[in-house]
């Protein structure tokens, strides 16, 4: 099961993020990822490994290869906590204008 830090930890590679983004484009193997990106095939498994862990990722056997694509489960923890904070500063910007409009409504 997926949790925002462990997210946040997996996404904090720039390398990964671009691997993670690949992936989030279409399903892809881990030789199709590699061609589009300047690492090794064995680097490209070892960030799809981290980003698995962190229930990111998820793969399917495609004969003797895998095919790995974004698990939408994984990103709920870290929209959640996205969707919450931009609440929170979408309710202070509220906060702050409603001041405003009363400060200039007290100086006629």
């Amino acid at each position: 099961m997926a949790n925002m830090n462990s997210a946040l930890m997996a996404l904090a590679d720039p390398t990964r993020r671009a691997v993670f983004e690949c992936v989030g484009q279409s399903p892809r193997s881990v030789g199709e990822i590699a061609g589009g990106l300047p690492v090794s095939r064995p680097a490209v498994s070892q960030h799809l490994k981290v980003l698995k862990d962190a229930g990111l990722v998820r793969d399917r056997a495609d004969g003797a290869r895998r095919i790995y694509f974004v698990d939408p489960k994984g990103l709920e923890p870290l929209r959640e906590w996205l969707d919450r904070f931009w609440g929170d500063a979408l309710e202070a910007y509220a906060r702050e204008i409603e001041k405003q409009n009363q400060e200039k409504g007290g100086r006629s």
